[in-house]
């Protein structure tokens, strides 16, 4: 439109300037006239005046006619502009309606669900109103039966006491005398009885358990080795050489200071030549900033922008070590279509530890062992393989979420589709329900034998020592006793009695007498054997 314009911009000056012209050519024709020049210049200059004339006419017509289509064409673009307009009007307006009834839907919606919601919550607070009154009726009529109680029995404690006074003074001995008097007359009667039927219920039990267990057992741990690594809480990172402690230190720390800000852990660089220790509690973030230093290292680029980049790498390969962990896992004890999710948690198990005992091997140990005892039950081996890898495996975020592991591992199953069996197995590996099934005893069994192999977990020398000191002197504190010795670290207490004190009857109930105190007084993970020796030796010489 524009340069349709233009072009009848430029017509209309060359007309203009065709018009000076003749004006011009006929004024001169005039002056030629009344100065009588020739008639023949004044003809052909009327001449060529009448074609430029015609000439600029056509020109005329030719832009007034571009005018005219340029005028046609804006008016064209300018309907469809305004027609365009208008539908996107319309459209915007249809949408806006839509979406104002859509907005009047879910308000309308959400206003009834809050109002049924309200009225859940008041009828809930009624009944806790009627529930609390009649807890507080209910204590208010526990206190006054548990006053009545109190003054009854301090009335018959005040009668015991006359008695006991009123025996004392006719029988002329004292509480005290009299319970040991009736205390060796008892246990000399029943001492025969006693030992009988001790004997009795041990080759009870032993014919019907004994031999089937212990069978089960053997085979299965003999058919099972798995490895038990010890875990600390701290790592070392071997240098090339010592001017790499001040790269790493950084102008002024902000090096280090920022590898610690970014993984959690405390660097200790210190007068060791050629090591950085790393220390933290978290196995998961030691190993990431071990894998960071090794990796800058061997770079030799040591900056704040190449420790990020490295760290997020290093984040990356550490969830990919715990994926590939947990698939390897699976594939190990054939326990196959668990949640991915479950198998990540799994694979976090490796950076876990109990007692010193790797969580990880740990599962995979009673996996295997409730695989083996399934086999030699004719149970489902499958499954009890997949109950025994998943028993512990709230562990994987026990120090993430609150609760005790077991909890944490039954809202896991439940959460990724577990079946009710293996979540009864999970709540029940620590005695927190009854077991369902024997898969789940299985568990338990399995559980308790890889926690109590020899080696299988630790606990710190002091600690150690103290209980075994404490076990001795248990024994030694018996009347009767010799000597007594702690063996099997911890196993196994074989205690030697003097024969003159002690007899062959009542070595059973002295083996029980001490077995209850040791159960009684002192925490430690598997079983203890008690072993009581009585020797007598006749000693003759041949001279």
């Amino acid at each position: 439109m524009v340069k349709g314009e233009k072009n009848l911009y430029l017509t209309m000056l060359i007309a203009i300037i065709i018009l000076i012209i003749i004006i011009t050519a006929i004024y001169s024709f005039k002056i030629i006239d009344q100065n009588k020049i020739n008639k023949n210049k004044i003809l052909k200059a009327q001449e060529k005046a009448d074609e430029i004339l015609s000439n600029a006419q056509e020109k005329l017509k030719i832009a007034e006619q571009e005018l005219l289509n340029a005028s046609l064409k804006s008016k064209e673009i300018l309907n469809d502009a305004d027609s365009k307009r208008k539908e996107i009007i319309i459209n915007a307006k249809e949408d806006c309606l839509k979406l104002r009834e859509e907005i009047d839907k879910e308000s309308k919606n959400k206003s009834f669900e809050l109002e049924v919601y309200e009225k859940k919550i008041f009828l809930r607070e009624e009944a806790l109103e009627k529930k609390r009154n009649q807890i507080y009726n209910k204590e208010e009529a526990l206190e006054k039966k548990i006053n009545e109680t109190e003054k009854k029995r301090a009335e018959i404690d005040n009668i015991f006491f006359l008695k006991k006074q009123e025996l004392e003074r006719i029988s002329q001995l004292t509480h005290q005398e009299a319970k040991q008097i009736i205390l060796e007359k008892v246990r000399s009667e029943c001492i025969l009885d006693e030992i009988r039927i001790i004997r009795e219920s041990e080759e009870k039990i032993k014919l019907e358990s004994d031999r089937l267990a212990l069978d089960v057992i053997k085979s299965s741990l003999e058919r099972c080795d798995v490895s038990h690594i010890a875990e600390t809480t701290v790592s070392s990172v071997v240098l090339p050489n010592d001017d790499l402690k001040g790269k790493i230190i950084g102008r002024e720390g902000r090096n280090i200071r920022l590898l610690e800000n970014l993984t959690g852990v405390d660097i200790i660089i210190d007068d060791t030549p050629e090591i950085i220790v790393l220390s933290c509690f978290d196995p998961i973030r030691r190993d990431t900033a071990r894998i960071v230093l090794e990796k800058l290292i061997s770079d030799g680029r040591i900056n704040p922008t190449r420790i990020e980049e490295l760290y997020l790498n290093s984040k990356k390969e550490i969830e990919n070590i715990i994926t590939t962990e947990g698939e390897s896992t699976c594939y190990q004890t054939g326990v196959m279509n668990l949640n991915i999710e479950l198998i990540k948690l799994l694979g976090k198990m490796k950076y876990r530890t109990s007692y010193g005992q790797n969580a990880l091997r740990h599962s995979i140990e009673v996996s295997l062992l409730c695989g083996l005892m399934a086999n030699e039950l004719g149970i489902d081996s499958t499954l009890a393989k997949r109950a025994g890898l998943l028993h512990d495996i709230g562990k994987s975020i026990d120090h993430e979420t609150e609760g005790s592991h077991v909890d944490i591992g039954v809202s896991l199953c439940k959460k990724y589709g577990e079946s009710d069996l293996i979540i009864n197995s999970v709540e029940a590996h620590h005695n927190a329900v009854e077991p369902k099934s024997v898969t789940a005893v299985m568990v338990k069994i399995a559980d308790t034998l890889s926690a109590a192999r020899i080696g299988a977990r630790r606990e710190t020398l002091e600690t150690y020592i103290k209980r075994l000191e404490y076990l001795e002197k248990i024994c030694n504190e018996f009347e009767g006793i010799k000597k007594s010795f702690v063996v099997h670290a911890g196993r196994e207490l074989r205690i030697i009695v003097i024969p003159e004190k002690i007899n062959d009857l009542e070595l059973p109930i002295l083996a029980k007498n001490i077995s209850r105190r040791v159960e009684s007084e002192v925490q430690y993970p598997g079983q203890i054997k008690i072993s009581v020796i009585r020797e007598i030796r006749a000693i003759e010489y041949a001279s």
